[in-house]
């Protein structure tokens, strides 16, 4: 457990890292699951970029999940909670996503989460165009790391509400396509990778902004030149790519 908590301490510290403009303040959230019946959550409050290990809390999955079905609750109900779902209510509070962690390390067949809000993702996320412009592909390692697919969910009120946006699209995802998603657009919010490793969640999280950064840069030129979609489900299909995203994934 010990070797998994400096992990995802490792992993918010490179997403954090000024430079790298995903997530400032105390923007974005990470997850990691230890077992099937806990997991690391990013306390409320914290910074990615400067996190330590005391700034993640241990919470119970099927409880977690067991809130999830409720019809509503209320901002007051949530925060009554959150002692009766951390393994330790010494710790501090979790992070209000953690719903969304929790679907997306079960439904979503995560093992590590990142949730970021990207300058380059939201500044088209946030435009008239929403998620439409990452909806085909421009290059082929968008594909090999990304996935064939985004996930993507309208813009929904942070915490419990956009947990159960979130859960009927990795329904829906999942029903079109077989597998879960890779990446997770949230219009007018940010994005989360869905990784089976520490490096995975991290790779998608710099592909979806370096994407993003070729998107914006296109329409300074005319638009997207998107690939033919034939050419996109070969690149999701090769051998030699499905070797070489299980090396990247690490």
């Amino acid at each position: 457990m010990n070797e998994l908590l400096h992990s995802l301490v490792k992993l918010s510290h490179e997403l954090g890292r000024e430079e790298r403009q995903l997530a400032i303040l105390g923007e974005g959230n990470t997850s990691a699951r230890i077992d099937e019946n806990t997991f690391w959550v990013k306390a409320s409050g914290s910074q990615l970029g400067t996190i330590a290990e005391t700034g993640f809390t241990q919470v119970k999955m099927d409880a977690i999940l067991a809130l999830v079905e409720r019809d509503h609750m209320s901002q007051e109900e949530v925060q009554a909670i959150w002692p009766e779902v951390m393994v330790d209510p010494q710790q501090k509070r979790p992070s209000v996503e953690t719903f969304l962690h929790a679907l997306c390390l079960s439904e979503g067949g995560a093992s590590w989460v990142a949730h970021t809000h990207p300058i380059s993702c939201n500044a088209i996320l946030c435009s008239r165009l929403g998620a439409e412009p990452f909806l085909r592909h421009l290059f082929p390692d968008g594909i090999v790391v990304c996935g064939r697919y985004p996930a993507v969910v309208p813009y929904v009120d942070p915490g419990f509400e956009l947990a159960k946006a979130v859960r009927a699209e990795l329904r829906r995802y999942q029903d079109a396509h077989g597998v879960s998603p890779k990446l997770l657009l949230m219009v007018n919010h940010g994005i989360t990778a869905l990784g089976r490793t520490m490096q995975e969640a991290l790779n998608i999280t710099l592909m979806a902004d370096k994407w993003a950064r070729i998107l914006l840069g296109t329409y300074a030129l005319g638009g997207p030149n998107y690939m033919p979609d034939e050419e996109a489900a070969r690149i999701d299909n090769r051998l030699d790519e499905h070797y070489r995203r299980r090396q990247l994934a690490g």
